[in-house]
């Protein structure tokens, strides 16, 4: 019996990615755990665990959406000119 997965299930919902690896070589454990917390940062790790923290109700959803949206643009108007 084949299941349909639902973008809009909730936190029980399984995503799939690939994990993030960081070698440790001789330059350290300090210098690995910076490495791994800047790839964390550019994935958008971060800002997905602090996202899923809080219940957000669906019309805040909405304008955090519009807002990042709009961020998005404007960065993107920067870089092109």
């Amino acid at each position: 019996m084949a299941t349909e997965t639902n973008t809009t299930e909730g936190p029980a919902e399984a995503v799939q990615c690939k994990p993030l690896e960081v070698a440790v070589g001789d330059r350290g454990i300090e210098r690995a755990i910076k490495h791994l917390k800047r790839k964390m940062a550019s994935e958008g790790i971060l800002r997905e665990l602090k996202r899923r923290r809080h219940y957000m109700k669906p019309s805040v959803k909405k304008r955090k959406k519009q807002a990042e949206a709009a961020r998005r643009r404007r960065k993107r108007a920067r870089t092109e000119v």
